[in-house]
């Protein structure tokens, strides 16, 4: 609507600036009394100075932009989280009822409709109310204040501190006077129906619930549309002294105001006489309403929503500095839209406390995060423990899932499922799935060198107080010749071992850093130097396993880890997000060579057959137990399964977890069926295609007796007993050779072995459980347990 120009305040005109003159004078005289200013002194500027002061002040108002709360949005457009400085919700004059627009004109400006931004008729009334009286009355219009709220949201965006803006009380007769001069020139370029309409959009009502629309929900559960009469009145009645008017702190204060607000509106015809009777009658009739704001208000995703806050105030997209982004999220108004998937997210918080509750007295984490193969689309992000800085084991800020340096915990040993990466470089550097390896060596001396072409000197070597690095297997009877297939079957440590002894370590380490597992607390890439790596002494995100695994599902293309799909602000502005970043990192026939046998282990060790859509995965368990895996996916959906210790790695070995005491315990006991129990659930939204074909074996090849290739290997090493022969491998086996190994029985998965240089990441075998087991994902207790 176009705004309307008055001559009579049009200063522009010499009519306009003799009566501006003398009205100016006016009014500074009616301050003064009103402030109870020496009146000598007032009449001495009025005199000499009141048209140079007046033309002096700015005659137009500087605005910035409402503070306006930003909202974190899932994949189909609902709400996750709201962010605010100030709860404010910017509304309509249509959208605001008839009895809240009549309630706040009664109250706090009944000539509203009749002046031109200043009611001299007012400033007198106050002034000689003021000087007569013990009690004080103000005089500022409905304009005034908006323009006086103007000038503190602009202030306050400016960093100006609490003690220098412009509330009421604090006012200098300079302040007066901008007021009015601003108020003169905000009437003569809007409507009164823009000015109520920004004034009900600005107000303060309680706290940080500010506009009538914010009001209406916090106080009443309903729309400013909605507002009744008694409603109204109450909210109009709130403005004067926001807390001391506030009804949920002072509900007799309020009553009575409300009441007052009733009484005007009556004597300005707002209501009729039996409205008023009614309505002064009634209660409060309060539906109060708390919005959070932030992460700790969501009510699921509460561990994505920091996620992605932390990818907020990380970008400079959106600011120079944290405090500039941070500002941009509180009060911009962003809509930040994300590719969480809530019908996956509800089923994986539901898993993960079904796993382990937040307040189990073991206090162990659980985690599932699901990435989608192709774009990094990140679907759900979940842990057990409840979101929020309260005391107690079930509450933590730390998310499970990320980096460190994105609000997480930093990653927990991977255990077993780092074994594909050295099948990866055993096929890349162009052996097969069906070649033997030698598994019976369980022991690597500190002399041994390991080829590391990427570490000066091109090799590495391990150095411990006994001499020697102990690999062995958690079960007994499977150190003997096997394939590669049937070693990352059963996940045998020596048959792992025994591989990357015949590679370039730097090789194995390339693979991990290709598809971006680098160490969740550092964000370093992991290092060959020491060769334990192999077998999971990392600590890795589930965030960074999913989306690796996510290369495996999609034919050796990786795609990085991504949540933001578009972000705007209230004025409209659209804010550059991460592009999708996918790029092809190992070969289609090789990752379908790797998914013959990871399919093998998730479909018949896993799933056994209960899942009829192609299904991969590995499994995985630290020594002690104290992080176990199953990493899992569909060409839909790749999904991380976690749970252990968040806070160490003490073995869990003998507690009581979710009401049982585990003896024993390996990713079989949590972190797979948790794993399964979710995919079953989601897998329908995300359909399940075939992995590529692996390769097989020539039928009428005749394989080779596996060497040593390690062209670092000192002469002597491997002569000590170790049953290279190709005979009896000393340990009563007596497997084939040749061939596959004898399956009949099945080992327990290997846990993450001793290593000198990480004492920490493993413990010796006879500290397990007594019978000679580590922690296995594919058998069950042994005898003698509680599993």
């Amino acid at each position: 609507m176009a705004g309307r120009k008055s001559p009579f305040f049009d200063t522009a005109t010499t009519l306009g600036k003799i009566v501006a003159f003398f009205g100016v004078s006016a009014v500074c005289g009616v301050l003064a009394a009103g402030l109870l200013v020496p009146a000598a002194s007032v009449a001495g500027a009025s005199a000499t100075a009141g048209m140079e002061f007046f033309d002096a002040l700015p005659a137009e108002l500087r605005e910035e932009p409402l503070s306006v709360p930003s909202r974190v949005l899932a994949n189909d457009g609902s709400t996750i989280a709201t962010f605010y400085a100030e709860n404010r919700v910017p509304v309509t004059l249509d959208k605001v009822s008839d009895h809240m627009k009549k309630a706040i004109v009664s109250i706090e400006d009944e000539r509203f409709y009749q002046h031109n931004g200043v009611d001299l008729r007012g400033i007198t009334r106050a002034a000689m109310h003021n000087l007569t009286s013990s009690t004080q009355q103000g005089a500022s219009t409905l304009t005034q204040q908006y323009v006086n709220n103007t000038l503190i949201n602009a202030d306050s965006l400016r960093g100006v501190d609490k003690a220098d803006l412009t509330i009421s009380g604090t006012k200098s007769i300079g302040d007066k006077m901008r007021e009015v001069k601003l108020a003169i020139a905000v009437e003569k370029e809007f409507s009164k129906d823009e000015i109520l309409q920004g004034y009900l959009n600005m107000v303060l009502f309680s706290g940080t619930t500010y506009g009538v629309e914010a009001a209406a929900q916090r106080f009443y559960s309903v729309p400013a549309s909605k507002l009744n009469i008694q409603q109204s009145a109450m909210l109009a009645g709130m403005v004067q002294l926001p807390n001391v008017y506030n009804p949920t702190k002072n509900e007799e204060a309020s009553l009575k105001r409300r009441n007052v607000v009733l009484g005007a509106m009556k004597k300005t015809g707002a209501i009729t006489d039996a409205e008023y009777r009614k309505a002064v009658k009634s209660g409060l009739g309060l539906k109060p309403k708390v919005l959070k704001s932030g992460c700790i208000s969501a009510r699921t995703a509460a561990y994505f929503c920091d996620y992605v806050t932390h990818l907020v105030l990380a970008d400079p997209a959106y600011g120079k500095t944290v405090e500039d982004r941070t500002a941009l999220l509180y009060r911009g108004g962003l809509t930040i839209g994300t590719t969480l998937d809530p019908r996956l997210q509800e089923e994986a918080e539901k898993e993960a406390a079904n796993a382990i509750p937040a307040d189990d007295a073991s206090n162990l984490g659980a985690a599932i995060v699901s990435v989608k193969p192709g774009t990094g689309e990140i679907l759900a992000m979940a842990q057990n423990k409840v979101y929020g800085p309260q005391d107690g084991t079930q509450y933590t800020e730390y998310n499970f899932n990320v980096a460190a340096n994105a609000g997480g915990s930093g990653g927990f040993q991977g255990g077993s499922t780092m074994k594909p990466y050295t099948t990866l470089a055993w096929l890349e550097s162009g052996r097969n799935m069906w070649d033997n390896v030698d598994a019976t060596r369980d022991e690597y001396p500190d002399g041994y060198a390991w080829q590391a072409s990427c570490l000066p000197g091109g090799q590495t070597r391990t150095y411990s107080d006994d001499g020697k690095w102990l690999v062995n297997n958690a079960s007994d009877g499977f150190k003997h010749r096997m394939t590669v297939d049937y070693g990352l079957y059963w996940s045998i440590n020596t048959a792992t071992v025994a591989q990357a002894a015949q590679l370039d370590l730097c090789d194995i380490a390339d693979a991990t850093e290709r598809l971006r597992l680098v160490d969740g607390s550092t964000g370093e890439p992991q290092s060959p130097v020491s060769p334990a790596f192999v077998l999971g002494t990392t600590d890795v995100t589930p965030l960074s396993q999913a989306a690796a695994f996510a290369a495996f599902a999609n034919e050796g293309e990786y795609c990085a880890p991504r949540a933001l799909t578009a972000v705007s602000d209230a004025a409209g502005n659209k804010y550059k997000v991460p592009a999708q970043e996918c790029s092809q990192e190992i070969e289609p026939q090789t990752i379908a060579n790797l998914n013959g046998t990871l399919s093998k282990i998730a479909g018949e060790r896993v799933a056994k057959g209960t899942i009829s859509a192609p299904i991969a995965g590995k499994t995985g368990t630290n020594n002690g137990a104290s992080s176990t895996w199953f990493v899992g996916y569909t060409t839909g959906v790749s999904t991380a399964a976690w749970v252990g210790r968040h806070n160490g790695t003490a073995p869990i070995f003998g507690e009581r977890i979710n009401g049982r005491i585990y003896g024993y315990a390996d990713s079989a006991t949590f972190a797979s069926p948790m794993w399964l129990a979710y995919m079953q659930d989601v897998m329908q939204y995300y359909p399940a295609e075939e992995f590529g074909t692996p390769e097989t074996r020539p039928s009428a090849q005749v394989q080779p007796e596996p060497q040593d290739n390690n062209p670092f290997t000192d002469d002597g090493d491997n002569g000590d007993g170790d049953g290279n022969d190709g005979g009896d491998n000393g340990g009563g086996d007596g497997n084939d050779g040749g061939g596959d190994a004898d399956e009949s029985s099945a080992p327990a998965e290997d846990s993450t072995p001793d290593e000198p240089a990480d004492p920490s990441a493993s413990v010796e075998p006879s500290e397990r459980d007594g019978n000679g087991r580590g922690n296995q994902d594919e058998t069950p207790a042994p005898p003698g347990g509680d599993d």
